[in-house]
């Protein structure tokens, strides 16, 4: 644990000079932090089965880590749940729809933000809270993003950025996701809360 914190504050240091103005002033704020106390919030931001919130800095702070685990193939020991990844139990940040067989239309997949993964998740589901009925799932797209949507969730008010790769092949969900973050402050305006944030962060 020593080093990932000594790691830690590194990266905390790149993104206090390097980062958006947002992030930058959390990621100051965070490393003056004792060792201790960044430590532990890596401990529960690790151990948590599910988050009051969203804790950004220390998902990216963990973020390198347990994607040399997947590259290695060792499956960390997390808390798995409906709608997280399957590898690390990491929560999604982005969902892609890619051709599959034309009875089937778009198969969805969901991209975690801890491991960098993705796996295949039913299009007619909320990966935060589950819900299956359709009436409760609204998408809404923008002509200014025709690849883009917000999959929302009436039931729980959050959802996760869709990126359609049927309507644009070339689309990059990373790029694409940070070219249409007016999407996700129209969300937000609506009620509704991302799942998980995006790279932006902030």
């Amino acid at each position: 644990m020593a080093g990932l914190v000594e790691a830690s504050f590194e990266l905390l240091g790149f993104a206090a000079e390097n980062g958006p103005a947002g992030l930058a002033g959390a990621a100051r704020n965070r490393s003056r932090e004792a060792e201790s106390v960044l430590g532990s919030r890596l401990v529960v931001f690790w151990s948590a089965d599910r988050a009051t919130e969203p804790d950004y800095l220390s998902r990216a702070l963990l973020r390198p880590y347990v994607e040399v685990l997947a590259r290695l193939g060792i499956a960390p020991d997390r808390t798995l749940r409906t709608g997280h990844c399957p590898f690390c139990g990491g929560a999604p940040w982005i969902a892609a729809r890619r051709s599959a067989a034309e009875a089937d239309g778009a198969s969805r997949f969901l991209g975690c933000a801890l491991c960098g993964g993705e796996w295949p998740f039913a299009r007619i589901r909320c990966p935060s809270c589950s819900e299956d009925n359709p009436e409760r799932l609204p998408s809404f797209r923008s002509d200014t993003y025709p690849a883009v949507r917000i999959e929302a969730c009436e039931t729980c008010r959050r959802y996760v950025k869709s990126i359609d790769l049927t309507v644009e092949g070339r689309a990059i969900p990373e790029v694409d996701d940070l070219f249409s973050l007016g999407m996700d402050l129209w969300a937000a305006r609506e009620g509704f809360d991302r799942v998980e944030p995006g790279l932006a962060g902030f």
